[in-house]
C-alpha cells in the first residue's frame, strides 16, 4: 500500500520512505490513526515494511 505525507496510517510499525525510482530512502516508525510525517522530497511516498 502507498501513503503519502498527510495520509492517516492505517497500521502501526515500520514505513519506508520510497523514492519515484523504487530506491529506499529512510525509514519511520508511525502509530496507527497518526498522520503520516512530511517526506524530505515531494516525489517519496511510504510503503509498509513486510
Amino acid at each position: 500500500m502507498r501513503l503519502n505525507c498527510g495520509d492517516v496510517c492505517p497500521k502501526t510499525g515500520a514505513y519506508k520512505v520510497v523514492d519515484r525510482d523504487g530506491k529506499t530512502v529512510g525509514r519511520v516508525y508511525v502509530g496507527e490513526g497518526e498522520t503520516m510525517p512530511p517526506t524530505q522530497r515531494s516525489d517519496c511516498y511510504y510503503e509498509f515494511e513486510s
